[in-house]
């Protein structure tokens, strides 16, 4: 059976990141304590303000008022807001898609050493989205931020090695970089260290581990890796 790797060179979705972690955001602080700050200046309030809107925590959910809240924020200087309006530009949440507006966006942030940033960054040099694709650069921005423990980028980057895109295919490096991701749970990252055990790329054919890499994606949910599973050799 003829198993490929998941090239899934992806973004990542500040308004996931900081929603899943900010859950208490809305119960506490009131929408409009925080509207009061935001007013008034202050860029994490208006970044606050931004993800509540964006959530439609407190506040009727409107994507084009959070990106005014995330712009106030962002042209203050908040790597956050900053990354979070380039993710709005890139998805087209409440503004046309624009993915040079993303591109400005997310190199104001990077610039300021933010993770997030320099991975998505990364993945639209890697997809040639707002500007010419280039997989030396993606590879460079992927690293800034896997070496910054960003798992998103620790897959991307595993791809780069494992596919030979703008660097030297090396089975062993992407090896590093999918157990640097699987380890945080990235589940394409554990789908692509079964692949490698199954078909022996960098790394001994062990049908075992592989099986043992697919069931913790399966676990996750991950459609690829259930149907793999049907048919493995036990």
């Amino acid at each position: 059976m003829k198993l490929f790797t998941v090239m899934i060179l992806c973004l990542v979705l500040c308004l996931v990141l900081y929603l899943t972690t900010r859950t208490n955001i809305a119960t506490a602080q009131t929408f409009n304590e925080e509207k009061l700050s935001a007013e008034k200046g202050n860029a994490e309030a208006q970044f606050n303000l931004g993800l509540m809107y964006a959530k439609g925590q407190g506040v009727a959910q409107d994507f084009g008022k959070a990106k005014d809240w995330f712009e106030k924020a962002a042209n203050q200087g908040l790597a956050e807001a900053q990354t979070c309006l380039g993710v709005i530009y890139a998805q087209g949440q409440g503004v046309a898609q624009d993915f040079t507006q993303a591109k400005a966006w997310f190199e104001k942030a990077a610039a300021q050493g933010y993770a997030e940033a320099q991975t998505n960054l990364g993945a639209l040099y890697a997809q040639g989205q707002g500007v010419a694709q280039d997989f030396g650069k993606a590879k460079d921005w992927f690293e800034k931020a896997a070496n910054q423990g960003v798992g998103k980028a620790q897959f991307n980057l595993g791809v780069l090695y494992s596919e030979g895109l703008g660097i030297a295919q090396d089975f062993d490096k992407a090896k590093a970089w999918y157990e640097k991701a699987a380890a945080q749970g990235n589940v394409e990252a554990q789908f692509n260290l079964g692949v490698m055990y199954a078909q022996g790329q960098g790394v001994a054919q062990n049908f075992a581990k592989a099986r043992a890499w697919y069931k913790k994606a399966a676990a996750q949910g991950f459609a690829p890796a259930k149907e793999v599973l049907k048919n493995f050799p036990k």
